[in-house]
């Protein structure tokens, strides 16, 4: 649980099935054209995320603001999937993805304080030590994001449905920050 001057997110796992329906909403809303899901039917949609479910690897999990769904997070661990071959995993690495729901009345720092509450889940787990992130090299307002809350770009790669930006946070650098921008510092 994660409590800012925005609200209180919580977590909890992702039921692919009861789910599906409002997460189909979510990926094929064109402002989530980098979830790379735009054309998804609702069967597609369950399917994935049964998939996620049943691989020991890769979780997903909905987030709640205030007890509402809001976004959705998924991690993994990135020697089994998604970066496999592309960097050289170190122990308390962990792959992060994360969606903001659609809305139609958007709430001045909303994304930020998501991405925030999602490393501090993350960052909970004691053997997490570092959180390593893939998106698309032309989106640009989750690189802003990335950088805002501690993610330093190390290079891009060729994954084969994009070419990506791979960046790392470490526990120290998140809760640097973290405390700083509580502090009202510019970060």
């Amino acid at each position: 649980m994660s409590t800012t001057g925005i609200g209180t997110f919580t977590f909890r796992p992702l039921d692919p099935l009861k789910d599906a329906e409002l997460l189909h909403g979510w990926v094929t809303d064109p402002k989530a054209a980098f979830w790379m899901m735009q054309d998804a039917k609702l069967q597609d949609v369950e399917r994935e995320y049964m998939r996620i479910a049943a691989h020991e690897h890769h979780h997903a999990y909905l987030g709640l603001h205030d007890g509402e769904p809001a976004f959705l997070m998924e991690k993994y661990d990135p020697r089994y999937l998604e970066l496999v071959g592309l960097y050289d995993p170190e122990p308390g690495d962990v792959g992060m993805h994360f969606l903001v729901a659609p809305t139609d009345r958007p709430i001045s720092g909303f994304t930020r304080a998501v991405i925030t509450a999602v490393m501090d889940e993350l960052f909970a787990d004691p053997h997490t030590r570092r959180v390593v992130v893939e998106p698309d090299v032309s989106n640009k307002a989750v690189h802003a994001l990335n950088e805002a809350v501690g993610f330093v770009p190390v290079r891009e790669i060729d994954k084969p449905e994009k070419r990506a930006l791979l960046s790392f946070c470490t526990r120290e650098r998140f809760f640097n920050r973290h405390r700083l921008a509580a502090r009202g510092v510019a970060v």
